[in-house]
């Protein structure tokens, strides 16, 4: 079980290794590492010292700013700014799928493309957004995407959207998500020192159809990597891009 890949195909090649099945919650994509602001797609075009000063606005949450600095920065390279971006993702997708083993199952993050999963996902590979799949005897549901936020990235829904697919999901035994759900712990990232976006419908499905596990990523150095919400272990299954070093599950 892997989330937040962010770029790392070295890793991911081998995170299935002796496992029946690798699951992935999202983000493939890596714009911009905070950890490192020389990794992904904005420094390739900008340069470390850009990255860095954007880096430095969104930390502070200064997202207007940081707007507008990005603004001044694409209109400085005179090409279509989603031409180029998607560009740099079809390189990054094309070099992780192919690291997918066989099967995986995954979903979407917030940082990904969805229209453009169907042209890299091999056979090996399921998508799942909504929907459920049986894996070794047990009954898996999957959510993708993240709720909106000032961060704008591309797979940002509505509240209601992803409600919506919360419901069609229904009772499984194992939930898997891109988000967490809405829990203060959960969702605050002490590096980033910030709370990022939970989901309440989430939080209110976990409560209510009691899933034996609650999956999870997004939030990369959380306050609390699990916890228990009534009958149900909730687990941060890891920033895979800074560990490259999967999560088990085993039944």
């Amino acid at each position: 079980m892997v989330s937040d890949v962010h770029g790392n195909a070295r890793d991911l090649a081998r995170a299935g290794d002796g496992a029946d099945a690798l699951i992935c919650l999202g983000d493939l994509v890596l714009f911009l590492d905070y950890a490192d602001h020389s990794r992904g797609i904005f420094p390739d075009l900008f340069g470390v010292e850009n990255a860095d000063r954007i880096v430095e606005l969104r930390t502070a949450r200064r997202f207007e700013e940081a707007r507008a600095f990005g603004a001044r920065l694409w209109a400085g390279i005179g090409q279509d700014r989603a031409a180029v971006i998607e560009k740099a993702v079809r390189r990054q997708y094309a070099e992780l799928f192919a690291a997918f083993p066989t099967p995986t199952y995954a979903t979407y993050g917030n940082v990904d493309i969805p229209r453009l999963w169907p042209e890299y996902a091999g056979r090996g590979t399921t998508v799942l957004d909504g929907d459920r799949v049986e894996i070794g005897g047990r009954v898996f549901g999957f959510v993708g995407g993240g709720l909106r936020t000032p961060m704008r990235t591309p797979y940002e829904i509505s509240d209601e959207e992803y409600a919506a697919k919360i419901e069609a999901v229904g009772e499984v035994d194992v939930l898997c998500t891109h988000i967490p759900p809405e829990v203060p712990e959960l969702v605050y990232d002490t590096v980033a020192r910030r709370f990022e976006r939970g989901s309440r419908a989430l939080l209110d499905a976990i409560r209510r159809t009691r899933p034996r596990y609650a999956l999870f990523g997004h939030v990369h150095q959380p306050l609390v990597r699990r916890m228990r919400i009534g009958a149900t272990e909730c687990v941060n299954v890891g920033h895979f891009a800074a560990t490259g070093t999967p999560w088990a599950l085993e039944w």
